[in-house]
């Protein structure tokens, strides 16, 4: 029996993210009494909606092995969107960081060339897979490469977010729970993929076991 699928599914669901977050950056704004402080917590707020995003985005399939269900099933067949959704966010993050240089002058020279760059590689690769998610675009791609792309990105990406946590834990102790949850998040990864290597092992070598034998 084929149930109906939720509203909330698909472009839908991103429009939803969408809205949540222009909504939360635009509150988080105006709930400052300086504009400046509230561009900077803006930038603080969409980091968190975007790492939030990314880790249901990153460990979708990994659930979907280790906890077969309706809901890890749902998380995967969203997974799609749940990333677009982390690239709105996560540009609405790089909008509001521009702001925030713009307003807060002292911004932009307290921060190296050598510190920009494991972010500027983030972007480079988000842009990458953000463009190729959409279908006549990816179908220009081989399943490969397209593959090849989105595994070395969202690996990428989640080695961005580890050094942004781990390098501010000294400054904030705070900071070492979204890195623990990271941690615990590529773990998660990590023993779906063996799973699943391990049930395609297993599927293999039973269909290798059924198969007629020649005398």
């Amino acid at each position: 029996m084929n149930h109906p699928r939720p509203y909330f599914s698909g472009w839908p669901l991103w429009s939803l993210i969408a809205v949540a977050v222009l909504a939360m950056t635009g509150l988080t704004v105006v709930s400052q009494a300086d504009l400046v402080e509230g561009v900077h917590s803006a930038v603080r707020a969409t980091a968190r909606s975007s790492f939030a995003l990314f880790l249901l985005a990153f460990t979708a399939s990994a659930f979907a092995t280790l906890l077969p269900g309706p809901a890890s099933s749902a998380l995967l067949r969203e997974r799609r969107y749940i990333g677009l959704g982390f690239a709105f966010s996560h540009w609405v993050h790089a909008i509001v960081i521009y702001a925030y240089g713009r307003l807060a002058p002292e911004f932009w020279p307290s921060r190296t060339g050598l510190t920009n760059v494991p972010g500027s590689i983030g972007y480079l690769f988000l842009l990458a897979m953000t463009v190729t998610s959409f279908k006549p675009v990816a179908r220009r791609m081989s399943a490969t490469a397209w593959k090849r792309l989105h595994t070395a990105g969202m690996w990428v990406l989640a080695a961005v977010f580890a050094l942004s946590y781990f390098k501010r834990i000294p400054m904030n102790p705070a900071y070492a729970l979204p890195f623990a949850a990271l941690i615990a998040a590529v773990a998660v990864r990590l023993v779906g993929k063996l799973s699943l290597a391990n049930k395609r092992r297993q599927r293999a070598a039973s269909q290798l076991a059924a198969a007629p034998r020649s005398l």
